[in-house]
């Protein structure tokens, strides 16, 4: 008896992902870790100072964690209700964070109890940040006020009302000490100078601002809201520079890394997108779980932590390049290793043994050596077969039909099946590799279960489904077919043309050399 020969499967070619420098970098960072909160995290904070550890605010706790720890070094819960935004000053050393009821509260990282409480605003505040002086403190609340605080003495400076929405997102300027902006859900990004009155620019973004950002020059500025990405030149009195829209749902952080050369941001479609500053386009992205709510970059682009909408931290390490030099030079074994023996030619006293080679078949291919075609159809209509490798399914049908068994497979399914088999040829009939088979396939279905029209209506929507779609296909080939009638004609009258002109060129030769030889 011969041997089973397995279903071939027909390969098509895939167009090759394009390997850049930022692929191969980003794809440094090794596979994360996973830490779970009590709540959806708001903010991700590194501290600008070594060990760089990172604060984390989620519901009504701040959880201190160290570069590698996976349980927090430390926690601050004097909060009797919801934490937001806490955020470290330059030197590391103090931390401060807003809260549901109002007020504003300033740690010790090394103590346990608050320093100050800052009380003013009437609403949770979201936003709280140092100036660059390191002794004052802005914040904005959902009482539509920025307020500026000052630490020694824990009194208001002064408090701007400017703005008609919540205020969700804010940050300072590292170059002038004097300059914080706020963004709010009043679709507007405010610059205010601590030295007046009033702000001093309005930028509008055009949708509810949930998170900016100052690139270290103070020149530029970032703006996220909506769908949109924004650059703005501060220097010219907000000039829009670029509009990015990468994202399918609404961007909730920014994040620039150590350099400034790359920009990143997080949105609730899941992705995280990285941006070159030069050029604005898009050189990777990261894809999370759920959705992404805040986002930080280590001071030294060692760690990647994301934070989400489910309680969970997200944490990705990079490997030192030192590390990974060494590992290069680690010496491997020569070439020659491999492929020793290969081309040795057995001598005439030499006695030869043939190892049988083991094949490995697959489920399907099990199921039809034993000739049960149904269950072998069943076994590549799996939705993960149907998805990600459409060609298996189709290359057994095609194999079933050649061996006069398709019908019978196809026949005496339940609704659930029939729904499954239908939906599959709808969405994969107008693919030219799939397209002779299908139709064959379709063909058949349509003999077997005409009878049963009309009995449900689940299967009666995926039969109009599949008239559609083949509806559809037969206008673009007739739309084709025109097409390629006019460039036909077109092409045939350039040929007519150059061949017109080519007899002309041959009469006036000889019509030359004809005068020519009578003068001789």
């Amino acid at each position: 008896m011969a041997a089973y020969k397995p279903v071939v499967v027909q390969a098509c070619p895939k167009l090759g992902e394009k390997i850049t420098q930022d692929t191969l970098y980003w794809r440094g960072y090794k596979t994360p870790v996973q830490i779970k909160e009590f709540g959806a995290i708001n903010k991700i904070d590194f501290s600008p100072v070594p060990p760089y550890n990172y604060a984390v605010t989620a519901s009504s706790r701040i959880h201190i964690y160290g570069r590698y720890s996976q349980e927090p070094i430390k926690t601050f819960s004097r909060f009797r209700d919801a934490a937001y935004c806490a955020t470290y000053r330059d030197d590391g050393r103090l931390l401060a964070a807003g809260s549901e009821d109002g007020g504003i509260r300033l740690f010790d990282v090394s103590g346990k109890a608050p320093l100050r409480q800052f009380e003013g605003h009437t609403k949770p505040v979201h936003v709280v940040g140092f100036l660059s002086d390191k002794y004052r403190i802005f914040s904005g609340g959902d009482d539509y006020s920025s307020n500026l605080w000052d630490i020694p003495s824990a009194t208001e400076i002064i408090s701007y009302s400017e703005h008609t929405d919540y205020v969700r997102c804010g940050c300072a300027s590292k170059v002038n000490a004097d300059v914080f902006i706020t963004g709010s859900y009043d679709h507007t990004v405010k610059l205010f100078d601590a030295r007046t009155k009033s702000s001093v620019m309005t930028i509008e973004h055009g949708h509810p601002v949930e998170s900016v950002l100052l690139f270290p020059s103070g020149g530029l500025l970032v703006s996220a809201g909506g769908r949109y990405v924004k650059v703005w030149d501060v220097l010219k009195g907000g000039q829009l520079l670029v509009s990015l829209k990468n994202h399918h749902k609404t961007v909730t952080c920014l994040c620039l890394n150590s350099s400034g050369q790359r920009l990143l941001s997080g949105s609730l479609d899941r992705h995280v997108k990285i941006y070159s500053t030069t050029s604005y386009k898009v050189v990777h992205s990261f894809n999370y779980a759920t959705s992404i709510l805040s986002l930080a970059l280590s001071p030294e682009d060692e760690t990647i932590v994301v934070g989400m909408t489910n309680g969970v931290l997200n944490v990705k390490h990079r490997k030192p390049e030192e590390k990974n030099e060494k590992s290069q030079k680690k010496r491997q074994p020569a070439y020659r290793t491999y492929v020793k023996g290969r081309t040795y030619m057995p001598k005439q006293e030499d006695f030869c043994v043939s190892k049988p080679v083991k094949r490995v078949l697959r489920k399907y291919d099990k199921l039809l050596r034993s000739f049960q075609s149904s269950k072998a159809l069943d076994a590549v209509l799996e939705p993960p077969i149907m998805l990600h490798t459409p060609e298996v399914t189709v290359a057994v049908m095609q194999e079933l039909h050649r061996r006069g068994t398709l019908r019978s497979a196809l026949a005496g399914r339940d609704e659930k099946q029939v729904n499954l088999l239908l939906t599959f040829v709808a969405r994969r009939v107008i693919e030219p590799r799939f397209t002779p088979v299908l139709v064959t396939v379709a063909d058949i279905i349509t003999d077997i279960y005409q009878p049963v029209v009309g009995q449900s209506a689940i299967v009666d929507k995926q039969f109009l489904k599949l008239q559609e779609a083949i509806g559809k296909e037969i206008d673009y080939q007739e739309e084709l077919l025109e097409v390629l009638g006019m460039m036909d004609t077109l092409f045939a009258t350039f040929t007519k043309k150059r061949e017109t002109c080519l007899e002309e060129n041959k009469n006036n030769g000889l019509t030359e050399i004809i005068e020519t030889n009578r003068n001789y």
